[in-house]
Formats: structure tokens, sequence, C-alpha cells
């Protein structure tokens, strides 16, 4: 049986272990659980995201989706 975990979630079927942190414990909200992958001093915490991402980074949607097609690719099958 394929098993992964961290950013990449369980892909068990069950949502409600995909925030699984490195330290075994579940967050609920997106942005604690990237931040419990952050390398230190790599970049700054990140706050709440905001409610409706692709209205307040419009601007940034092609780059978005450039980079999200890579998760639809062959690497990812």
């Amino acid at each position: 049986s394929l098993q992964v975990r961290g950013l990449c979630g369980t892909y068990n079927g069950d949502q409600r272990d995909e925030f699984a942190t490195p330290a075994g414990d579940v967050e609920s909200s997106v942005s604690a659980f990237a931040d419990k992958y952050r390398a230190p001093g790599a970049c700054p915490a990140r706050g709440p995201f905001a409610a409706d991402p692709c209205g307040t980074y419009a601007g940034q949607r092609d780059a978005a989706e450039a980079a999200c097609a890579v998760l639809h690719g062959s690497a990812f099958q």
C-alpha cells in the first residue's frame, strides 16, 4: 500500500488526518499546518489566509495555475 505523509497529505481517504505535522499532531488550519513545516529562519510565519484568495490575489492567478500544474503532472499520478 502507498504510504505518504507531510505536505502531500496521507492519501488514505481520511480527510481528518491530512494536516498531520512532523510531530504527529493534526492542525485544523492551513496556516498552522504550513508553519509546522517552515524551516526556521527561512521565511516569516504566515498569518491567516485571505477568505477569498482568488479575489485578493487575482493578479497572481497565472503563476498559481502554472505552479499547481506540476501537481497534476506525471510525477504525482
